[in-house]
């Protein structure tokens, strides 16, 4: 058969041009089935309580996501990382991305470092280690279990709070720092997407009260869940902060 320079032409370019154009499609069809997102973790989650009849998070992150989606909450007010073994047994069976926002309580738990007496900054800066290190003992041992599940992972930083007392507002942010320095890393050593809750949150508005999510901030992390599972790459273990 002979063929016209016009028709070799289209030829090769349709060679060259095809695989790239299958990728598209293959991506596309990746990105477009659908997902159900749970969300595990403390009040960040199940914040409904502080917020009346307001939309809660997990209320926004259904309103965020397209219709074939699902959103289940696991989380629950008050528990810590080590609560979230528990929660994994609840997950439902088709569960495919987990999103994770716990340490808060933690935090809270090790709050008494703030306020007790200390002969020098080395005995304070000795506690603070002591406790991240305790800390980070919990959350691996956390996070081993949840990426075991085969689920698609991601983490939230502890956002900072909302104290009116100033002092009390710096020592907590100061303090928070030794947390979200461990999940932070455990983002990026198991290349996991990492919502920067402490970026998210950036207006008064955002907060229910001086710890707690309003639907303001709510509708802010709905959105950023809504991002991550519609488009990031969970296959290239890349970590990425998403704000």
């Amino acid at each position: 058969m002979n063929l016209t320079r016009r028709q070799i032409i289209g030829t090769a370019a349709g060679c060259c041009v095809l695989p790239a154009v299958v990728g598209q499609a293959n991506d596309a069809v990746r990105r477009s089935r659908s997902a159900h997102v749970v969300l595990l973790g403390d009040s960040i989650f199940d914040n409904q309580r502080y917020i009346g009849n307001q939309p809660s998070v997990i209320a926004q992150v259904r309103k965020a996501i397209p219709v074939d989606w699902q959103a289940t909450l696991v989380a629950v007010d008050g528990q810590v990382s080590s609560d979230v073994a528990d929660q994994l047994k609840k997950l439902p069976a088709d569960a495919t991305h987990l999103v994770i926002s716990v340490g808060g309580n933690d935090a809270l738990s090790e709050s008494s470092v703030l306020t007790s007496p200390a002969a020098s900054s080395a005995e304070v800066f000795l506690k603070l280690a002591t406790i991240r290190e305790r800390f980070a003992k919990t959350y691996s041992a956390m996070l081993e279990k949840v990426i075991a599940t085969g689920k698609q992972v991601t983490l939230c930083t502890i956002y900072d709070p909302r104290f009116e007392n100033e002092s009390q507002q710096r020592m907590c942010v100061a303090a928070l720092g030794v947390f979200n320095d461990v999940i932070t890393r455990a983002a990026a050593q198991h290349g996991l997407p990492l919502i920067d809750l402490r970026v998210v949150f950036s207006d008064a508005a955002d907060y229910a009260n001086a710890i707690e999510p309003g639907p303001k901030g709510g509708k802010k992390i709905a959105k950023l869940i809504h991002q991550i599972v519609a488009s990031h790459d969970f296959q290239s273990r890349l970590s990425a902060t998403y704000v």
